[in-house]
């Protein structure tokens, strides 16, 4: 009768798992919300297998307080359970939103207790290093305060269960019981396991333990087994053979490469050296791709572990734990690996990594403050808990600690991906229809044509004087100034070879394609994406005279010899404006704007086209002529052209629409 009595009491108390009140016995503890554990009878925790039953109160951070009964709880991790301060897992007696509509509707989340270590955000920041990247779903990082039966245990973390459900691992469910037509090529989640629990397979070519998280133990079949554990045999075979680098027979058929490439770059930025020991991956229904992630496990990460010290300039694939490690390295032998991990982490850098991570961890500092101070209260601030390096007497010396961290292993990591990219020759050139800087690769200082003359100008990006139509004549390529549309010439007079009559300046010139001393062809030189300017009349490369990083030097035809890839002097590089060439420059036959004018306003003195749609003038540029047939300046159509330094006189306008040539004459 007495077990009849209580199964009916645990029914009526489950029936009500859920209330809220605001009684003034449960508040916050400091300006974070506080969670109230009491398991049933004060029994304490001390298996992480066995739930035992709670009452759990979330005090928010508006003092309200939601009560939810029947809660089970136990402990979790595997090293981290051994510390004082414990970890543990929560099981909810329904799906709840716990940390709100933008999370999870689940019934399990997690306590992380941070105890090894001491500035307690290394899993949030790493969390937070993933939400910069295309990982698209990264743990959620709640902090809370801690009471368990009475006692204050300090500053613990909410963060996912990881499972397959919608915001966190939303991949599709598989069909439960499984029915003959059942799609079984997906969900799994998966994870290279290095404790080899649970439903665990070690793979015969890596001998990498890969765990099934889903579907779940009890519930997978004999059938969905068999199909996974081939699925990652086929994977190891293509990424041992010797074809393993072809994109369409290797392993690159079975990876997603965005999520591959952020992932491992979120293991090494955060030197997380078990990353390579507990690495989540999984495979969705009717997608033949394996995804990387969630990151997970990042409390020895960034140097805080003396197992292994010195991780600024270390990579996990040398230095860290577990198998995943195999793969990887296999992995860093294709070139197109490596060369995408620094592309896509020289990116990332530019995106603003650093100062984001540095923003971030100011945030969760000031947030943690009051907390971490009664955190540190009770387990001590300077107590070893794991393997920590260092040991400070203050919180802020462990933050300052892991600031100079991620500052000088990023600033390494990109020293260290590009000596692993591999090295590749400068390409052909291949011009786009778009306008070209063309800068020194001594002074970074642009060639500018002003009048007739040219010479290194500051690369200024609205000076189209610096800017040039390069554009292919037969094999040979003419250089184009946007601002005159003179070419680019070599004057060079006399007797002409590769080292006779040099040091003559070079300048500009009416077109002319049939003129070779308006021809040049542009050599690649090396590895670092730079060219050489040869002259086809004169042989000459196009130098700047005396390396002088002063604005105005001049551009000079010299010697061509073997110092070509050597002297930065000859070599240039080339940075693509987003200006388009016109379509008629380019010989693109534009449709003719159906109702157009040209204008000069005598107030601001600017010439200017007028149009009902504005966006056709983009479409063709007019040159402007004085009265003796000289040409003062060019501009597009939807541009303005001030006549302001331009005396007063006759002047011709003169445009190309639909391949009819049109101009106007007005008086200044």
């Amino acid at each position: 009768m007495k077990q009849i009595i209580h199964h009916l009491l645990f029914l009526f108390m489950a029936m009500f798992c859920m209330v809220t009140t605001t009684r003034a016995q449960w508040t916050r503890l400091t300006n974070l919300p506080t969670v109230y554990i009491d398991t049933y009878g004060g029994a304490p925790i001390t298996s992480k297998t066995n739930y035992i039953y709670s009452t759990l109160r979330y005090v928010d951070e508006q003092d309200h307080v939601t009560v939810y009964d029947s809660v089970q709880i136990r402990g979790r991790g595997n090293s981290t359970w051994g510390l004082a301060k414990k970890p543990y897992k929560l099981k909810f007696n329904q799906k709840e939103r716990f940390l709100g509509p933008q999370r999870a509707n689940a019934k399990k989340w997690t306590l992380l207790a941070n105890a090894a270590d001491k500035t307690l955000i290394r899993n949030a920041v790493t969390a937070a290093i993933g939400e910069f990247t295309s990982l698209v779903f990264n743990p959620a990082y709640k902090f809370v305060d801690l009471v368990l039966n009475g006692t204050h245990l300090g500053n613990y973390q909410i963060s996912d269960h990881i499972d397959v459900r919608k915001r966190r691992v939303n991949i599709e469910e598989q069909d439960l019981p499984l029915a003959p037509e059942s799609d079984i090529t997906g969900g799994y989640l998966l994870e290279v396991d290095g404790f080899k629990e649970g439903n665990c397979f070690t793979t015969s070519r890596y001998s990498v333990p890969v765990r099934i998280h889903y579907p779940e133990d009890e519930d997978i079949s004999p059938t969905q087994n068999t199909y996974i554990r081939n699925y990652i045999a086929d994977f190891e075979r293509s990424l041992q053979a010797t074809y393993f680098d072809d994109p369409e027979r290797g392993y690159r058929q079975y990876v997603d490469s965005t999520s591959l490439i952020d992932w491992f770059l979120v293991t090494e930025i955060s030197a997380n050296l078990d990353g390579y020991y507990s690495t989540y991956f999984y495979k969705d229904q009717a997608d033949p791709l394996l995804y990387w992630g969630p990151v997970w496990d990042a409390d020895i990460a960034y140097n805080n572990d003396q197992r292994v010290t010195g991780t600024s300039e270390k990579l996990m694939t040398d230095y860290g734990f577990g198998q995943t490690k195999q793969w990887v390295n296999r992995m860093w032998q294709d070139t197109w690996f490596a060369k995408k991990v620094y592309t896509r982490y020289s990116e990332l850098l530019d995106r603003g990594l650093v100062d984001y991570l540095n923003a971030k961890i100011d945030s969760l500092t000031q947030l943690l403050q009051r907390s971490q101070e009664l955190n540190y209260e009770r387990w001590g601030i300077n107590r070893r808990m794991y393997h920590e390096v260092v040991l400070y007497s203050s919180y802020d010396q462990y933050i300052d600690n892991l600031r100079g961290f991620i500052s000088s292993h990023c600033q390494w990591l990109l020293t260290a991906f590009a000596n692993r990219k591999p090295i590749e020759p400068t390409p052909e050139f291949e011009p786009r229809q778009v306008y070209y800087r063309i800068l020194n690769a001594n002074t970074n200082k642009a060639i500018s044509a002003s009048g007739n003359l040219v010479s290194q100008q500051t690369n200024t990006e609205d000076n189209i004087d610096e800017e040039w139509w390069i554009k292919r004549v037969g094999d040979h390529f003419m250089m184009l100034n946007r601002n005159s549309l003179l070419a680019l010439n070599d004057p060079t007079e006399g007797a002409v070879g590769p080292s006779t009559n040099v040091g003559t300046p070079i300048d500009v010139a009416q077109e002319d394609s049939l003129d070779e001393r308006q021809l040049w062809d542009i050599i690649p030189q090396g590895t670092e994406g730079y060219y050489n300017l040869l002259n086809v009349y004169s042989q000459h490369i196009a130098n700047l005279r005396g390396g002088s990083g002063a604005d105005g030097t001049e551009i000079i035809s010299y010697t061509n010899d073997e110092r070509n890839s050597s002297s930065k002097n000859r070599l240039w590089y080339f940075v693509a404006t987003r200006n388009a060439i016109p379509e008629d420059l380019a010989g693109i036959d534009p449709p003719e704007p159906d109702d157009y004018a040209l204008a000069y306003n005598p107030t601001s003195e600017e010439l200017h086209f007028g149009a009902e749609d504005r966006s056709q003038l983009q479409r063709f540029t007019a040159r402007v002529f004085n009265a003796n047939g000289q040409l003062v300046g060019t501009f597009r159509a939807d541009e303005r052209f001030s006549m302001a330094s331009l005396p007063h006189g006759l002047y011709i306008v003169n445009w190309q629409c639909s391949q009819q040539q049109r101009s106007a004459k007005f008086m200044r």
